[in-house]
C-alpha cells in the first residue's frame, strides 16, 4: 500500500506538469489550490523563512494523507498502521530538524542542550537529549496508534454489523486522517524553527 501511495504521487507529478497552462483547470487547478493551502500554512507557522522548508513540508502532508486515506477504501490498508513506516517518517523529521539547526549555527547548536547557565549544563543535558530523542517516540506512535485504532475499529464493527455500521466510522477516518497530517507536519515545523532559533 505504500508503494502504491508512492507511485500515485510519482505519477501524478509529470502528467499535471506536461499539461501546465496560464488558465489552470482540472488536475492543474485541484494542485495550485492544495500547494497554495500548504504553502499558507507552511508561512503562517515558520514565517518566511519556512520557506525554504516547503517541499519537505509538502511532501510528508501529501505521502501521510495519502497513507492514511488508502485505508478508507475496501480491502486496502492504511500503510501508516504500521510502525515501520510511521517510524521512518519520524526519523526523516528529526533528522531534518538537527541537519537544518547544525547548518543554521554550526557548533553553536549545541548551546540548545545546555541550558541558560553553565552550572545547570549536567541537568540540562539529559533532560534535552531525552526530550528530542522522545520526538521520535512522539511522532511515530501517535499516528500508528490512531490510524491503527481506527483501522481496528473498523474491522471489528465490520465484523459485527457489516453494512451499516461501519459507514459511520469511516467518515470520522476520513476526517482523522487530516487531523493526525495536519499534528505531525505542524509539529515538524514546530521542531525545524525551534532549531532555527538562536540558543540563548
Amino acid at each position: 500500500n505504500t508503494w502504491l501511495v508512492m507511485l500515485i504521487f510519482i505519477d501524478a507529478a509529470p502528467l499535471v506538469r506536461s499539461k501546465l497552462e496560464t488558465i489552470p483547470r482540472g488536475l492543474q487547478n485541484f494542485w495550485e489550490v492544495v500547494v497554495s493551502i500548504l504553502d499558507d500554512l507552511v508561512v503562517e507557522t515558520m514565517g518566511e523563512k519556512g520557506r525554504p522548508y516547503f517541499p519537505l513540508v509538502a511532501t510528508l502532508a501529501l505521502f501521510i494523507l495519502g497513507c492514511n486515506l488508502i485505508g478508507v477504501i475496501p480491502y486496502f490498508q492504511s500503510a501508516t498502521n504500521n510502525l515501520n513506516t510511521t517510524l521512518a517518517l519520524a526519523l526523516c523529521s528529526f533528522i531534518t530538524t538537527h541537519y537544518v539547526g547544525i547548518s543554521k549555527h554550526g557548533s553553536h547548536y549545541v548551546k540548545h542542550f545546555l541550558g541558560p547557565v553553565p552550572w545547570l549544563i549536567p541537568l540540562m543535558l539529559p533532560i534535552e537529549l531525552i526530550g528530542h530523542l522522545s520526538r521520535i517516540l512522539s511522532l511515530s506512535f501517535r499516528l500508528f496508534g490512531n490510524i491503527m485504532g481506527e483501522d481496528l475499529a473498523i474491522v471489528i464493527l465490520t465484523l459485527l454489523a457489516p453494512y451499516l455500521v461501519p459507514l459511520p466510522m469511516m467518515v470520522l477516518q476520513v476526517f482523522t486522517s487530516f487531523i493526525q497530517t495536519l499534528v505531525f507536519i505542524m509539529l515538524t515545523m514546530m521542531y525545524i524553527v525551534g532549531s532555527l532559533e538562536e540558543a540563548h
